[in-house]
């Protein structure tokens, strides 16, 4: 009878186990780390908040963590504050923009070889902490086609930089680059520098947003 008893009463503790388990498992946690275009994408309708609405809570914890006018030193130094401290399990790191731009904009940018040095640093310190990084190319300085935006070689020689990056330490890869350019060629009939996926040439309209939040989920789940 005794051994009945176990027999019934095992089912039912395994049972228990399982529920106990699956109410205290925390969400994966991912962190969005970049400039002023993940800033932006916290905002309602932004990138960063459409994936955070698209993602079950239960599963998923989405973060920002993008400041206005940041390269990627500047994530080098805040690195451990706002994402290696939040003890994340995903980074995506969204950086490069500011790094071309601001070479023309504010005389400052960023070297080519310092630029991929801090970028690797940024890998490494991620990935001792124990989460995984994806990599993402900046996307577009101006939407005109065929490399007829002025910073446009820069920026593709800076996301090849990226590329190779990805390739190094095999990472995923999140090729905006090529993807904005690609929809430039196919949607921008006026060859306008802005208003396609932009509202400024850089920062992201309502599409744009929707686009980028579509082709990072994949690479979230």
């Amino acid at each position: 009878m005794k051994n009945i008893q176990k027999l019934v009463c095992l089912p039912v503790a395994m049972l228990l186990l399982i529920v106990f388990t699956a109410m205290n498992v925390k969400p994966k946690k991912i962190i969005f780390f970049g400039d002023s275009i993940t800033q932006q994408g916290v905002a309602p309708g932004g990138y960063v908040d459409l994936i955070r609405k698209s993602l079950d809570p239960t599963k998923y914890e989405v973060i920002g963590a993008g400041i206005g006018g940041n390269k990627v030193y500047d994530l080098y130094l805040r690195m451990e504050e706002d994402v290696l401290a939040k003890k994340p399990d995903l980074v995506v790191i969204y950086i490069g923009v500011n790094d071309v731009w601001h070479k023309q904009s504010m005389h400052t940018g960023t070297d080519y070889d310092k630029f991929i040095s801090f970028y690797q640093a940024l890998i490494n310190k991620i990935q001792a902490a124990g989460a995984k990084v994806v990599l993402c190319t900046p996307a577009v300085i101006g939407e005109k086609k065929n490399n007829a935006n002025e910073m446009d070689a820069d920026l593709d020689k800076y996301s090849g930089a990226i590329r190779d990056l990805a390739t190094k330490n095999k990472l995923p890869l999140c090729d905006l680059r090529t993807l904005f350019k690609n929809y430039s060629e196919k949607n921008n009939s006026s060859d306008v520098a802005k208003g396609i996926l932009t509202t400024d040439g850089v920062h992201l309209n309502d599409k744009g947003n929707q686009t980028l939040a579509e082709v990072l989920i994949p690479f979230l789940k």
